[in-house]
């Protein structure tokens, strides 16, 4: 493969025609790296014969955090669609034939595949893409376009004053980046002078500096900027009578978009304020959120993001400092790392902490390369087998393959733990090559592992290391610390135990702390004056996030998490989550069967309940329960993991009581209607069930030919009535809609009658230049 910035980074506008036509030649296929605003006044890749595209969404309105959170974007032609990472939302229909959006080619997801699944992602910055995706639904195709034009315009006058001043402009074509000529024995000067009046400069050689634009620039900034190079006085008004909105003409050949973007209805529907604020109203209203109930997914740990740690993200402080500011500017975010480094070290019995992985998945990626890079580094390069419990995180095996390692299973006994005897065999046999164990811990089977100790003394015996999975640390902190029971590395998902939001799948911060004896290979970075032991290991294998410290805006949430709370407050709420697993388990057992339990029998901070005994009495499977769930107003539990045919259930601390009853009155009502189609009293095929979930629109349809009332099928709870949950959409057909992708937006004639998606003989096609 073959991958160019577009617009280059020191700014200049290539045109990748011949270049790309050179690559496809060789076999290889080409990536370019795109500038979002750009593309709504230059050429997009996808017309110039480019098979990938990728980029940053931070240009459409997402704060620069320094450094992140940032939503990423990947677009390919359509013959690589099923092997992206992470999962493409497509259009299918629901069970009365509408139209209903869904997560496509979930088969590939890593619960499923394993160490055969073409990604390791857990979490993205879907927070930030909404975030980018609402900018271009207010602002608009139009709207997009005429803020790149001012910031191209502005650009151009900044270029006519410095060229009047006798300064070169490198290049001939640019969108918002110039690369000045300011000489070498004066360059420094004029950075100085910059820094002065409080702006920072880019130098990028000893002579030439760059200077980048956005949609904030003011008539004032340009004039201080002009007068750091020695312009006061110049007249803009006269630079400005021979600039007009959208490309030079010099430049629109080869070089201008002519093709029209943004098609979709709602990027052309909502340019007002009070339009955009009720599309938001009604896209919120189709949102089961903890606004709503409880979400007791297991291993994700959806607990309370207290409206005082959210604020700081929003400061501007924090919110709009650049990732490559001078460090004597960032003084108050090398504390806040300082301070939160050490916090996590202390509460997970580490060394070394590395901010920089944004997600778990990214945790682990980085801490399998840390213990590659140590093995490298000690002449056993031929380390290459991770041996993984089947109870693990399913994105462990996705992980080590993505890292190089083969992975190799490893047995669990009946009560969920690992069973030792088969990992001392597997650990024996591949001694000379085993390099590492990922174990999850407490296990994802909801138990402790009384055996961690030993586990972890085996692998070390064999010349391995130990990767703890840390997602589960909720059930830990204050109580247990990893760094205690052997491990070498483990990572933190801030976005679970930290209360960082889920934000519907992210912003995800997953950190990795580890040993002294691995922290000379954590995560680096390419930019000399942020690199080396400041910024990550010293013979590390370089960055795993563009930003040195990856979605730093958002670790002020966890800090002042950690700060408010305190050691015996941080104690209390790992008791807590795990009181309530263990009462929720209490309470359901006589109706369903708890999996796992520990040697006490007692569970950790997550359960797993087993319906598949009712799939062969009453063919009710747990899809049906999960489904029933919404009618009750609760998000399923995690479904069919680790287990299939189970619901894992994780209330954490942050539940009341009363909300962790009515959860369980609703599984046991649940439970109830499965007995009523067991004895005969509701139809093994039309029952509740099997029709769920009931939308407003079925239950108000003038026809109604169903065994069981209207009231049962939308109100089978008290507090239904008094506060209702009205699902969307009624069940999803998820095989079409894996047929069915809609990675482009169709054209407006095509959405506007809200008829269902095209037939699956005439896929709707994706449009590579989009």
């Amino acid at each position: 493969g073959a991958l160019v910035q577009y617009p280059t980074t020191d700014g200049e506008v290539l045109d990748y025609s011949e270049f790309t036509e050179a690559v496809h030649a060789s076999g290889a296929l080409s990536v370019v790296a795109a500038d979002l605003l750009a593309l709504t006044l230059l050429r997009p890749p996808g017309e110039f014969g480019c098979d990938i595209a990728i980029g940053s969404t931070q240009r459409f309105g997402v704060p620069m955090g320094y450094g992140g959170p940032h939503a990423a974007f990947m677009a390919t032609r359509p013959e690589y669609k099923r092997i992206l990472p992470g999962r493409i939302i497509g259009v299918s229909k629901d069970t009365d034939g509408n139209r209903a959006l869904r997560m496509a080619l979930q088969t590939r997801e890593q619960h499923i595949r394993r160490d055969r699944a073409t990604s390791n992602i857990c979490t993205a910055q879907v927070l930030l893409a909404v975030m980018a995706g609402m900018y271009g639904v207010y602002h608009g195709p139009q709207g997009l376009r005429d803020i790149a034009e001012r910031v191209n315009a502005a650009t151009r006058l900044l270029a006519a004053g410095l060229l009047k001043l006798g300064f070169g402009i490198v290049h001939t074509h640019y969108f918002d980046n110039l690369r000045v000529d300011a000489g070498a024995d004066r360059a420094p000067q004029f950075m100085e002078a910059a820094l002065e009046r409080g702006i920072n400069l880019r130098p990028i050689d000893g002579r030439t500096i760059g200077i980048n634009l956005d949609e904030t620039v003011t008539r004032g900034d340009l004039e201080q900027i002009l007068a750091a190079f020695g312009g006061e006085g110049l007249d803009l008004d006269q630079l400005a009578v021979d600039i007009t909105p959208g490309l030079p003409a010099e430049m629109a050949s080869p070089h201008a978009r002519t093709s029209s973007y943004l098609e979709h209805e709602v990027f052309n529907s909502y340019h007002a304020e009070h339009e955009m604020l009720r599309y938001l109203r009604r896209l919120e209203s189709r949102d089961l959120s903890l606004c709503t109930s409880m979400i007791a997914l297991g291993s994700c740990t959806m607990k309370l993001n207290a409206v005082s740690e959210m604020l700081p993200v929003s400061w501007p402080e924090f919110a709009d400092l650049h990732p490559y500011c001078p460090a004597d500017q960032a003084q108050g975010y090398a504390d806040l790392f300082e301070r939160l480094e050490g916090a996590l070290a202390e509460i997970t019995g580490f060394d070394a902490v590395s901010l920089q992985p944004n997600a778990g998945s990214q945790g682990e990626f980085a801490g399998l390369l840390a213990i590659r890079g140590w093995h490298t580094s000690r002449g056993q390069e031929q380390r290459d087998v991770c041996l993984i419990p089947i109870s693990a995180h399913g994105t462990n095996p996705a992980s080590a393959v993505m890292a190089g390692l083969r992975v190799v299973a490893v047995a669990c006994d009946p009560g969920g733990n690992i069973d030792v005897a088969d990992l001392r065999a597997k650990a024996q046999a591949h001694g000379p090559n085993l390099a590492a164990l990922m174990v999850t811990y407490p296990s994802t089977h909801g138990v402790f592992e009384e055996s961690i100790v030993e586990i972890c003394e085996v692998v070390h015996e064999h010349g391995g290391q130990v990767y703890l999975d840390g997602a589960n640390m909720n059930a830990q902190v204050g109580l247990c610390r990893p760094g205690d029971f052997g491990a070498d590395v483990c990572h933190l998902n801030l976005h679970k135990t930290f209360c960082i939001p889920h934000g519907g799948g992210g912003p995800g911060v997953g950190p990795i702390a580890m040993k002294a004896h691995l922290a000379p290979f954590m995560p680096g970075h390419p930019i000399d004056e942020l690199g080396g032991p400041e910024f990550g290991g010293v013979e590390g294998f370089g960055a795993v996030a563009a930003a040195p410290h990856g979605s730093a805006g958002i670790l002020a949430i966890s800090w002042t998490y950690i700060a408010l709370m305190g050691g015996a407050g941080l104690k209390r709420a790992s008791e807590v989550a795990i009181l309530s697993a263990n009462y929720m388990a209490e309470r359901l057992a006589p109706h369903v069967d708890v999996l796992y339990r520990g040697a006490r029998g007692r569970v950790g901070h997550e359960f797993i309940v087993d319906f598949r005994p009712f799939e062969k009495t009453t063919g009710i499977g747990i899809e049906d329960i999960a489904k029933r769930l919404m009618d009750y107003g609760f998000h399923s539990p995690t479904m069919s993991f680790p287990v299939v045919g189970t619901l894992m259930i994780e209330p954490t601390e942050s539940e009341s009581k009363a909300e962790l009853d009515r959860f369980c009155d609703a599984l046991i009502a649940i439970r109830g209607e499965i007995r009523d189609v067991e004895e005969g009293r509701l139809d093994r095929l039309d029952n509740p069930l099997k029709n769920a979930p009931h939308t407003s629109a079925m239950i108000a349809s003038d026809s109604w030919t169903h065994g069981y009332s209207r009231e049962r099928a939308a109100f089978p709870a008290p507090w239904t009535v008094a506060q209702k949950f009205w699902p969307s959409v009624r069940r999803v057909d998820n095989g079409y809609g894996d047929k069915n992708l809609f990675c482009t937006c169709p054209p407006l004639e095509v959405l506007s009658d809200e008829e269902a998606p095209p037939s699956p003989t005439k896929p709707q096609p994706a449009r590579a230049g989009s």
